[in-house]
């Protein structure tokens, strides 16, 4: 719930900025993920902007009727779409991206730099130490190995 929380804290700075030009979270994600590469496979592109395949298509669809990404098919494979952003896109991040700075270095301000780099150090260990923990799912309980085994039927 803490973390939950302080991501609420963070975005209710950014959605008025994000919502004023049309756009949600995970449309500016996308946006911010593509300006660094100049094309990216879609899967990659979820995994780059942490959202799941079906939204990301929803979003990219609307994206490109904006004309702010442009999607094409894979030349080595047909089955696979690769996506970049377009001029108009670059021309949105360059717009919003002054204000989204603002509102980082306010927050950097009040928290304190030095609390900010430390707790992004610390989110990036957390992710870190969690991505080689097995998922467990409802009835499987852990033993000291890392290794499920299931409880149902046990009494």
């Amino acid at each position: 719930m803490a973390l939950l929380r302080g991501r609420e804290a963070v975005m209710r700075h950014f959605r008025p900025l994000l919502r004023a030009h049309g756009l949600t979270e995970q449309q500016w994600r996308i946006l911010r993920a593509l300006t660094a590469v100049e094309t990216i496979e879609v899967t990659e592109l979820a995994e780059r902007a942490c959202l799941l395949g079906p939204s990301l298509s929803r979003m990219l669809r609307d994206l490109e009727a904006r004309k702010l990404i442009a999607r094409k098919t894979a030349k080595d494979d047909q089955r696979r779409n690769v996506v970049s952003i377009t001029p108009k896109g670059l021309g949105l991040i360059e717009t919003v991206a002054p204000f989204s700075e603002d509102v980082y270095a306010e927050i950097a301000r009040r928290y304190g730099a030095a609390n900010l780099a430390r707790l992004q150090e610390m989110l990036r260990l957390l992710e870190a130490s969690l991505s080689a923990m097995p998922v467990r799912h409802a009835g499987e309980a852990v033993d000291s190995s890392d290794n499920f085994r299931s409880t149902r039927g046990r009494k």
